[in-house]
């Protein structure tokens, strides 16, 4: 019988959530990157967009206080992508999910590991849809071997249901992508048929 001694080194990791409808996200993660430097942790990166936007511009109208939400999706999307090379370039020091239904952003994400010869399946690294929103996108990423995480919320229909109708919402306003997915969806049906 053989016998193997393992030590596994574990750094610790503090995960954080950044919000790129959000304009300080992109300062708030180059703090984090520092605070996580100067206390000896790593810091692990779930970055998103979407989700409240015109709840919060409604909010601060009403308070009277500069809305803390992009003024523009371009905005966001300029952000969060800035977001990811800053992660890529950290990446000794970072976790990175990448919470995403945009195709662009996935593929600055694969553009970034190619330049920098970061392997697809790094453990550092992963993308992540909503389970049956952009499935495409988690499937040819997987195909192709990137750490893909699809992810189901859960709890009561009264609170889930708003999520994924503001899921939904923001994966329509992505441009041109909804009805690209609904016809490679038509063309996987066809092509399941044509096997039987």
């Amino acid at each position: 019988m053989k016998t193997w001694h393992v030590t596994i080194k574990i750094l610790p990791l503090f995960i954080i959530h950044f919000n790129y409808t959000v304009k300080t996200a992109f300062t708030y993660l180059k703090q984090s990157l520092e605070m996580g430097k100067a206390n000896g942790y790593h810091v692990g990166a779930k970055l998103v967009r979407g989700a409240y936007m015109e709840k919060e511009r409604k909010r601060a109208q009403e308070k009277g206080y500069p809305s803390p939400i992009q003024d523009t999706k371009e905005g966001s999307d300029k952000d969060y992508n800035l977001a990811l090379e800053f992660c890529v370039e950290h990446i000794d020091r970072m976790g990175l999910c990448a919470g995403t239904h945009n195709e662009k952003s996935s593929l600055v994400l694969v553009d970034l590991m190619t330049k920098n010869n970061i392997a697809t399946n790094d453990k550092c690294i992963y993308f992540s849809q909503l389970l049956g929103m952009s499935d495409h996108i988690s499937y040819n990423l997987s195909q192709n071997n990137y750490n893909v995480a699809k992810y189901v919320p859960y709890g009561p229909v009264k609170e889930v249901l708003p999520y994924l109708i503001r899921r939904a919402q923001e994966n329509t306003s992505v441009k041109g992508q909804t009805g690209r997915e609904l016809s490679l969806i038509i063309k996987e049906k066809e092509r399941r048929k044509a096997a039987k």
